[in-house]
């Protein structure tokens, strides 16, 4: 075995597995453009009190993250999640003096966490995110939701239920923390050390452990709707309407807090309720939050946003047979009869390629079986052929791959005839659609 192989929790990305990748990507910036959302890159590692901020109680924060010195000392993150770095950024570039009241942004971007690799979740994963800055609105909160349904929609999911919670305003949240530090405190030696941490930091994410679960305690443990005061039980009724409104199918889930504590009022996840996906089928998670401007020394703007793991979104497109590598045929394939036409064929592709027309040719001087059998491999429309009869005449010949119907025309036509060939096929091909 060589020792020369990728870390573990990472994977390389070629061929076909590539091609499922760019489908998805590209339905993204389709989204994008209908939404009119303008996207956002960050680095891929900030200043790592970006990440760890005041006393942050989330595995993400305590457990999971890439830090490291540099050359001069100074600590850095690899990006743990996408949201922090583009607040930051936000804030930087002040980009909240656009004059529009609401600022729609996306990213693509990888992140990076340390933890145990699992299907669908890898040390390098990747996220598509979507952040809506400047207007506190139940209409915001939905219409964020409804983005990422949309999405998910639009590959053919089926399935797919909304789970929501409400974490409240700060005096709502203030009064259930309290209520659930009471409620544990008999039991939390009987809890994980790790909500052992959560008890004193943060006991809502005590509820969000996949460890004591089954706990009696977490089991039994306080609704935050019982302590929810009167604005927060407003604005959360009117999401739910909204989304009735919408036809959105929903389950209004207590014990949602997400994992990451920034968040206040709604907080939901778009799960896929089939048995392929077992435990992991949240397909994409987040919510309001507040203050995380603020924290970065911005004004006072509310936002809302999610992220999606491409990683697992894809493994469930697969899994349901809704991704599938598209074959994407060569306009041209170039077959060379003698090496001493090899370079009069590179003038010709290059020609053909300064036009728009995909092409490709054989470079190695090969028997012309194994030169057509790459034609075949690259699925092209046409084969062009040139030998030394042609090149003397300046003419060349074209070779259509279906009908196998060949002429032998000059190469000063020869753009013009492909570009005219290929417009007739493709006007075919709209017709037998």
């Amino acid at each position: 075995m060589s020792k020369f192989q990728a870390p573990r929790g990472t994977q390389d990305l070629f061929l076909d597995s590539m091609n499922e990748w760019q489908q998805v990507e590209t339905r993204i910036r389709e989204l994008a453009k209908l939404y009119n959302m303008g996207e956002i890159r960050t680095p891929v590692f900030e200043h790592t009190e970006v990440f760890n901020r005041k006393n942050d109680s989330s595995d993400v924060v305590n457990k999971e993250m890439y830090t490291f010195k540099d050359n001069s000392d100074r600590s850095l993150t690899l990006k743990p999640e996408g949201t922090a770095g583009l607040i930051r950024s936000y804030v930087e570039n002040k980009l909240y003096t656009n004059p529009e009241p609401l600022h729609k942004f996306y990213y693509i971007t990888p992140a990076f966490r340390y933890e145990r690799p699992q299907k669908g979740r890898m040390r390098i994963h990747h996220q598509f995110g979507v952040e809506f800055l400047g207007q506190k609105s139940a209409i915001v909160d939905v219409q964020a939701m409804l983005v990422g349904i949309h999405f998910v929609r639009s590959f053919g999911l089926k399935n797919v239920v909304l789970h929501i919670n409400t974490l409240g305003d700060d005096d709502s949240r203030a009064a259930y923390r309290e209520a659930l530090k009471q409620h544990f405190e008999p039991s939390i030696h009987e809890l994980c050390t790790d909500c052992h941490r959560r008890y004193e930091q943060n006991p809502l994410r005590i509820l969000d452990c996949k460890v004591d679960a089954q706990h009696p305690s977490v089991v039994n443990a306080p609704k935050m709707r019982d302590y929810l005061n009167k604005a927060s039980t407003e604005y959360f009724d009117q999401v739910l309407q909204l989304l009735d409104d919408f036809k959105i199918d929903y389950v209004v889930d207590p014990k949602l807090v997400r994992g990451l504590d920034y968040y206040t009022h709604t907080v939901f996840e778009l799960k896929n309720h089939t048995k392929d996906t077992g435990s992991q089928d949240t397909l994409f998670g987040g919510g309001r939050y507040d203050h995380l401007v603020e924290e970065f020394e911005g004004p006072a703007i509310s936002s809302v946003g999610f992220g999606l793991g491409l990683e697992r979104f894809i493994l469930m497109l697969k899994a349901q047979g809704l991704l599938k590598a598209e074959v994407h045929p060569l306009d041209l394939y170039g077959l060379s009869l003698s090496e001493s036409t090899q370079v009069e064929m590179l003038r010709i592709i290059e020609a053909l390629r300064s036009e728009n027309i995909s092409c490709d040719f054989d470079i190695a001087n090969r028997s012309m079986k194994a030169q057509f059998k790459s034609a075949d491999r690259f699925n092209a429309r046409f084969l062009l052929i040139l030998g030394e009869d042609e090149q003397r005449n300046n003419t060349i010949r074209v070779k259509n791959s279906m009908t196998q119907q060949q002429v032998e025309i000059s190469q000063d036509d020869l753009i013009d005839y492909v570009k005219t060939q290929l417009s007739d096929k493709e006007n075919r091909n709209e017709e037998n659609a």
